[in-house]
């Protein structure tokens, strides 16, 4: 048998690594994995690591001969194969590529990975963004189903370990737009507000919780308004816990518009004509690279979004230079 070097996948982040080889090789007994840990047989991008060490996507675990142990055959599926039609259609969706990074515009209404139900996602799909490389491109993070605009991907193990880690230490500057109902008063400010994740009727839920929460801290700015009825928010998520944005714009009393799960009813314009898809998107990323020097992506609007700037007649949205924080 021969020593394994596995990726951890986007959806595994956050894992504890004794939990993710658990997964990996069901049968693996907890004194077993300190032993191998203890003698460095067991290592985490090259490096010793402990049984509680919180993963990050694309990092490169080293797991050993295992002798009876094999690797669980559902902890990596091979993707399927998918029509050259929708091939060429996510290529259109390429922003930038170089040796180590792809950039694509995320459309709303796809998911990232796979789940229960969900079939159809971008994780079967990466085989088609290949290009000239050997392997298939890793994800690095996710953006909600409902989200749309910029999402990276590394295209080695060793680019995917770099940008997940960008993203863990927040050297990730991300930038989104939404438009939400109402205006926040004041029309800049910082919302620090932890959250957990809560049972609920539509499925798991994110809540403000300030006893047992993780810690969400989120940057916003009112572009643009109509009245008190929509504004145009810029939102710099300094934390990246799930739903996030959605969670803290509906805290200001201003939920994001289409965004009923966070929202209700009041996040829907009744018989107004605008869409009831969720109007937010990550409008720009910038990444450190290399050398000192950073890579700025900037993803265009959906059509929807497009729709309903021209409805509010807020003006052509342009590129906002960000202030220094």
């Amino acid at each position: 048998m021969s020593v394994d070097h596995v990726t951890v996948e986007a959806a595994e982040a956050d894992l504890r690594l004794d939990r993710w080889l658990v997964r990996h090789y069901p049968g693996l007994t907890h004194g077993r994995i300190e032993k191998l840990l203890r003698t460095g047989q067991l290592r985490v991008d090259g490096a010793r690591a402990k049984a509680n060490q919180r993963l990050t996507a694309g990092q490169v675990v080293r797991v050993p001969p295992l002798g009876d142990l094999t690797p669980s055959k559902t902890a990596a599926k091979p993707a399927p194969r998918i029509k050259e039609s929708e091939a060429e259609e996510l290529r259109r969706l390429v922003l930038y590529k170089d040796a180590e990074v792809i950039a694509i515009n995320k459309p709303a209404g796809l998911a990232v990975q796979g789940g229960t139900g969900t079939l159809h996602h971008l994780d079967a799909m990466l085989d088609a963004l290949k290009f000239d490389a050997a392997e298939r491109p890793r994800l690095v993070h996710r953006l909600d189903k409902d989200t749309s605009g910029v999402l990276v991907l590394g295209r080695t193990a060793r680019a995917a370990s770099r940008l997940a880690e960008a993203f863990k230490q927040r050297s990730a500057h991300k930038v989104y737009w939404a438009l939400a109902v109402g205006c926040p008063k004041p029309h800049e400010g910082v919302i620090d507000a932890p959250l957990a994740k809560r049972p609920g009727r539509q499925g798991e839920k994110m809540d403000i919780d300030e006893e047992e929460g993780q810690q969400a801290i989120t940057q916003y700015r009112v572009l643009d308004h109509a009245g008190n009825q929509v504004s145009w928010l810029e939102l710099e998520p300094l934390t990246g816990r799930t739903h996030q944005l959605r969670v803290h714009c509906a805290a200001l009393g201003c939920p994001i518009l289409g965004d009923g799960k966070y929202g209700g009813a009041e996040a829907f314009l009744q018989g107004s004509g605008i869409s009831r898809k969720l109007h937010l998107h990550a409008r720009s990323l910038e990444l450190p690279r290399e050398g000192g020097k950073s890579l700025r992506v900037e993803a265009p609007m959906p059509d929807h979004m497009v729709s309903s700037f021209a409805f509010f007649e807020f003006d052509t949205p342009v590129a906002r230079p960000r202030k220094k924080r």
